[in-house]
């Protein structure tokens, strides 16, 4: 892998170059990088505070299985359907309030300042800056049975499974 462009914003990768031969995935909020190893570990890189610097969390990032981003923090999603977070807190970087909640993740999806995880039951589970749709309470009740999440920048809209029987 090789990187270029403004050096803050994650062209350095330096630190990380001799990871970077055995690279599954890559994603990126607006200045770092994240990747996924072939060993399912992740490696990172570019602005400490907006996800490129994962130490904090480095040892619960084992069997990762998929990284979304916003735009200045990552999530991911391990094996064992629970999820890690790290980045700028009000971004999405801090799930703590919502980490019990965040078992048997199916899927996840991102705004440019908020994370939504579809679980197995279909329920639905928001963290990061209320304006960009962590703050979900308003709608809960009707986040059941929810097969898809779509999401824009700023707003996340949803798919609700209906029987037609």
């Amino acid at each position: 892998m090789v990187t270029w462009g403004r050096s803050h914003t994650g062209s350095d990768s330096a630190r990380v170059v001799d990871l970077l031969r055995n690279v599954q995935q890559i994603h990126a909020t607006h200045t770092a990088f994240a990747a996924i190893l072939n060993d399912r570990s992740v490696a990172t890189w570019g602005d400490q505070d907006m996800g490129g610097d994962h130490t904090a969390v480095m040892d619960e990032l084992r069997n990762v299985q998929q990284i979304h981003a916003t735009a200045y923090a990552f999530a991911a999603t391990l094996a064992d359907g629970s999820v890690v977070t790290w980045g700028h807190p009000d971004m999405g970087g801090d799930s703590t309030a919502v980490q019990s909640q965040l078992r048997n993740v199916r899927e996840m999806h991102s705004t440019h300042g908020a994370f939504a995880a579809i679980l197995a039951d279909g329920s639905v589970v928001t963290w990061g800056h209320a304006k960009f749709g962590g703050d979900s309470t308003a709608v809960e009740n009707q986040l059941r049975n929810v097969r898809e999440i779509h999401a824009s920048g700023a707003a996340f809209g949803r798919w609700k499974y209906c029987s037609m029987g």
